[in-house]
């Protein structure tokens, strides 16, 4: 007689944290968090930068030790992970800055930390690269990446940073994990690859894999469902269906105070004409016109590939238009670098704030006053450091600073008061435009609402912008005008204050007419 197997279920709870606590030398990150996180389930960690949640990833993925509490991942407590401990125990962490090995190829870096847990940390003679080639094709095809061998070859530096967003995630479930944790997975995808995601999610989801998703995206975290978990200054304050919860609600949760999400434009500049290209051609932009009144906000959108980026990289002379004219206040400008674009007046705040935009280990006093060093210093070549302290302090101020410490290193700020410091460089040069590519990317939602009105307040001075963007929200709420690029042509323009999402995608698709036909 063959004896019945009993299935013996495992128990609900993957992992919980009791009363974590946390200091960095004076500073207090976490203030008693407790949470709990079962298996098969998404949860989404909401705060503003700063309030802990960077730490408590850190603290499950053991990257950090917590100061006091302590962890319990499946039914055994600990006072601190290793992080083999954590990969072992089937933890994968997709940070932020990605933490892939840019001159190691795709499959080394989705597939190779298999081998490692396996191992031990040691890879010694047990390195398999036929296992590595057939853990990355699997993990690839899950998030909707080529799985061929050319694209396992690709140095993972040559990908554009949609791709190697992409192959982060691959790597987090390439090794089977229990825990997927993203902190911030779809800042640089379009919205046809976060529709991937999501699914990507949900296979998970049904496979019993838990999931902990941060973002400050809201939008995507009520697609996706689940529960959420806010944090404010090192405490979680909310837990539970998201469902429950209104945007509104979770913003004023995360902020402490309450934030609107309505048009911030409130009334159409009618200034005059003063900047005017037409036909300008460069690679992936194949013959675009438009023109920009003072004081107007113009959106400018369309998928990864649309052309949207070369176009704002050619008018703030990053790089090269190879046909066309740019007209500023009637007269001809030729733009061919960016020194040429700031003589002209044109700010550029590019996408990646931190890899193209801020010198991170300096100050924000020397952050600021990048752009007009020479204008400060005299015959002697002293700055006139007075004078520049003074700039600084006024910028701070007019950009809303957490800080009034200009001294501090920007490494030590938030992503958003990051952001600011950039927005407030450009500002130094007095420009007649200012063209602002991708201005939240990374923030919460705290500063995105300081950002708009800083934003508002540059336009009700009679500055023209260009906010260059695929957070449609985004441009929703703070442009006039939007123009929709497909294949490197403007395709479709609409009024930003009667058109939905729904239509701007619609045409970033390309199933809409073109402009004017």
């Amino acid at each position: 007689m063959v004896a019945m197997q009993t299935r013996v279920e495992q128990p609900a709870e993957l992992l919980r944290l009791e009363n974590i606590q946390k200091w960095f030398g004076g500073v207090h990150a976490l203030r008693g968090i407790n949470l709990t996180l079962e298996r098969g389930q998404v949860y989404h960690l909401l705060g503003e930068n700063g309030c802990g949640k960077s730490t408590v990833i850190k603290i499950m993925s053991g990257a950090h030790p917590p100061s006091t509490g302590d962890i319990i991942l499946e039914g055994k407590r600990f006072q601190a992970l290793t992080p083999i401990q954590s990969l072992s125990a089937g933890i994968e962490t997709v940070y932020q800055d990605l933490s892939l090995l840019p001159n190691m190829t795709v499959a080394e870096n989705v597939a190779l930390t298999e081998q490692l847990v396996f191992a031990d940390g040691r890879l010694a003679r047990l390195f398999s690269r036929s296992q590595l080639h057939d853990t990355a094709a699997r993990a690839l095809a899950a998030v909707g990446l080529p799985a061929d061998r050319d694209f396992l070859q690709e140095i993972v530096a040559d990908l554009p940073l949609a791709a190697r967003q992409l192959v982060a995630i691959a790597r987090a479930i390439a090794t089977r994990a229990k825990l997927v944790i993203m902190d911030e997975p779809t800042t640089s995808l379009t919205r046809r690859e976060v529709d991937n995601l999501i699914e990507v999610v949900e296979r998970l989801r049904a496979e019993g894999v838990t999931v902990l998703f941060v973002t400050h995206k809201l939008d995507e975290c009520y697609r996706i469902g689940g529960n959420a978990i806010v944090f404010r200054d090192g405490q979680c304050v909310a837990q539970g269906p998201i469902a429950g919860y209104s945007k509104a609600e979770l913003s004023e949760l995360m902020t402490g105070r309450a934030i609107t999400a309505t048009r911030y434009r409130e009334v159409r500049p009618e200034g005059e004409v003063f900047f005017d290209i037409k036909d300008v051609r460069t690679d992936n932009v194949d013959g675009v016109s438009l023109v920009l009144h003072a004081g107007e906000i113009l959106g400018i959108t369309g998928l990864a590939d649309s052309g949207r980026n070369e176009l704002a990289m050619a008018l703030a002379g990053v790089m090269p238009l190879s046909a066309g004219t740019v007209t500023i206040d009637g007269k001809t400008a030729r733009i061919s670098s960016p020194s040429d674009a700031i003589q002209y007046g044109i700010g550029y705040v590019p996408e990646d704030r931190l890899a193209e935009g801020l010198f991170l280990d300096k100050s924000i006093l020397e952050n600021e006053i990048a752009l007009i060093v020479r204008d400060l210093t005299n015959a002697f070549g002293v700055i006139d450091s007075d004078k520049g302290r003074k700039m600084a302090d006024q910028l701070s101020v007019q950009m809303r600073l957490n800080t009034k410490n200009i001294d501090l290193p920007v490494s030590s700020l938030s992503g958003g008061n990051q952001q600011r410091v950039l927005i407030g460089r450009w500002l130094t040069i007095g420009p007649r435009l200012l063209i602002l590519h991708g201005p939240t990317v990374g923030v919460d939602v705290g500063s995105k609402d300081t950002i708009y009105r800083v934003i508002q307040s540059l336009s009700a001075s009679g500055m023209g912008l260009i906010i260059v963007s695929d957070d449609l929200p985004e441009l929703l709420q703070n442009a006039d005008r939007i123009l929709v690029m497909n294949g490197g042509r403007v395709v479709s323009e609409f009024d930003a204050g009667t058109a939905s999402e729904d239509d701007l995608y619609r045409a970033m698709l390309g199933s809409t007419k073109v402009a004017g036909q």
